[in-house]
């Protein structure tokens, strides 16, 4: 019996597996919502891995990964229009309650958002974008939101 059990539980979990049930996330352009089209290759770290099949950042709360998030922060210069620790200057705020584009509330559209640029000045930082050879990566922009996160007021983790 229990045996029938563990077979009809293992062949509906290859039948979801099988219909897509487990794909990866879509990523979206800030700008006007079409479709990001990132090379899946470029997920190349447990955590990135992890972030495309939940959306999820597991970087929120680990505090190398916060330190390493600080450092690309500034030398991107992302301070220049965030401020030291994203609380807004030329640019919007990144921690509070109130973002500038409400998807920047959870950790996949703060990603969409630091990947693609925006319509409102800032420009695209994902790998590749920038310039052919430049620009952020997958894993570094899931530290970069920890930094971020790490710097909440409202206590907001994207991971919500």
């Amino acid at each position: 019996m229990l045996g029938n059990t563990f077979k009809s539980a293992l062949l509906i979990s290859l039948m979801a597996f099988a219909t897509g049930a487990m794909a990866d996330i879509t990523f979206s352009a800030t700008q006007d919502g079409s479709t990001i089209n990132i090379d899946k290759a470029m997920f190349d770290t447990d955590a990135s891995k992890e972030f495309l099949a939940t959306g999820k950042n597991p970087y929120i709360g680990n505090e190398e990964a916060i330190k390493k998030g600080k450092k690309i922060f500034n030398l991107y210069s992302c301070v220049a229009c965030h401020g030291g620790k994203g609380e807004g200057a030329v640019g919007p705020g990144l921690i509070g309650a109130n973002f500038r584009y409400a998807k920047d509330a959870t950790n996949k559209g703060m990603f969409e958002t630091i990947w693609h640029g925006t319509n409102g000045g800032m420009g695209a930082k994902g790998f590749g974008l920038m310039a052919p050879d430049d620009g952020i990566k997958p894993d570094e922009v899931l530290k970069v939101i920890a930094f971020i996160r790490s710097n909440s007021n409202v206590g907001t983790t994207g991971n919500e």
